[in-house]
């Protein structure tokens, strides 16, 4: 399949589920051309809210919304999404369980020239510690437009986050369903538990360590929120050495929800996290900012290669 970005898929489940039901409503902080919502806003123009610079007021909107029994979609990039707008995402959104969609797009290193302050890389952690949310991150187009179907169906408060550049197709015959994570590659040596963009470095680093006889199995863990505990504690018992990795602060998010496990279980097994190291982006192409940070497929592979080096 081509290679597209997970907002181009997110837009057009959008408009497909408009179309199927009538109580899918859409708001948009005046990014409506880059989160994608303007292919919703084309087809059902009174269904779709465009609240302008305003993120704090859209949530409320959005809360609004779902009290009547409508099924709100608020996009906005991820940086404002989680940042501006977090006491209402708690207070209005949380607190009281409502069933609005939050579908947060630009997320992470890969928004690239924007810089560090577009740079969300702290967004899963501001959502994952809100009861009552359910935090996905897609791995690639086909997947953002499932989880976006998957968003509608089920009942509460949904965390989107979606990228801004065309991305390699990864998940095509692996059944997504939250909450359960993808074996996307079986190995036995290490295992790469990753998120979004970094699923296919992942499975790059893969293809290189089967050249040197390294087996390494990579899970998708596209629900940060409910965590697959299953899934993980197995591959780290099976292959007795972890990593995992994401465009992402490694405080807060995928890789200490995997460390929180680790510590509860007492499982242990040699263990890094792999993303940002508690500093901010900065303006550059995503390949750049992801070599530099240790998240290029290369920089996975070396990772992998030392932590065989504490492995029991």
């Amino acid at each position: 399949m081509e290679n597209m970005a997970t907002r181009d898929a997110y837009g057009q489940a959008l408009a497909e589920l408009g179309q199927a039901h009538a109580d899918v409503m859409v708001l948009d902080a005046d990014l409506s051309g880059s989160t994608k919502t303007s292919t919703f806003a084309k087809k059902f123009p009174n269904r779709f809210f465009n609240l302008g610079v305003a993120e704090q007021n859209m949530i409320g909107w959005a809360a609004g919304l779902a009290a009547t029994g409508k099924v709100p979609f608020a996009s906005t990039f991820a940086v404002f999404a989680t940042g501006r707008a977090f006491d209402q995402l708690r207070n209005s959104v949380a607190y009281p369980a409502l069933n609005v969609k939050i579908a947060a797009t630009h997320a992470g290193l890969s928004v690239g020239p924007d810089g560090g302050s577009h740079q969300a890389i702290e967004d899963i952690a501001l959502a994952r510690i809100l009861p009552n949310f359910t935090v996905v991150v897609p791995a690639d187009g086909p997947q953002a437009a499932e989880a976006t179907r998957a968003a509608y169906a089920q009942r509460g408060p949904v965390y989107l986050r979606l990228g801004r550049p065309k991305v390699q197709t990864v998940t095509q015959g692996h059944p997504f369903v939250l909450g359960k994570a993808q074996m996307l590659r079986t190995g036995s040596d290490a295992t790469i538990i990753a998120c979004g963009t970094l699923v296919q470095e992942a499975l790059s680093a893969a293809d290189s360590l089967a050249k040197e006889n390294i087996s390494l199995r990579v899970l998708n863990v596209h629900t940060i929120k409910p965590l697959d505990e299953n899934a993980i504690l197995a591959a780290a018992r099976e292959t007795g050495a972890v990593l995992s990795a994401e465009e992402h602060t490694i405080l807060g998010g995928l890789g200490s929800a995997v460390a929180e496990l680790f510590a509860e279980a007492g499982l242990g097994v040699p263990f890094k996290r792999l993303g940002v190291r508690d500093q901010f982006g900065e303006s550059g192409e995503p390949g750049e900012l992801f070599k530099k940070h240790g998240l290029d497929a290369a920089s996975l592979a070396a990772a992998v290669r030392e932590l065989l080096k504490k492995k029991k």
